[in-house]
């Protein structure tokens, strides 16, 4: 499954990683790979508790790029 995810960094520099289809899916680190390590350990349990709970998974997004030139 694939999520979108978000990644800012605050006003201490600290990056901060949401994941919008999972409400409240939120984590940080101090790199940005370490905030996608996070968020991607944070998805994987809230995904567990829906399926524990019998609650709905939501679907995966499909998401793509496009480069334009100016």
């Amino acid at each position: 499954m694939k999520f979108r995810v978000i990644i800012e960094v605050d006003e201490d520099g600290i990056f901060v990683a949401e994941c919008p289809s999972l409400p409240g899916c939120i984590s940080q680190g101090k790199t940005r790979a370490e905030a996608l390590e996070n968020i991607h350990d944070a998805a994987t349990g809230y995904l567990a508790s829906l399926k524990k709970h019998n609650e709905p998974i939501p679907p995966s997004i499909y998401e793509d790029t496009v480069e334009i030139t100016a």
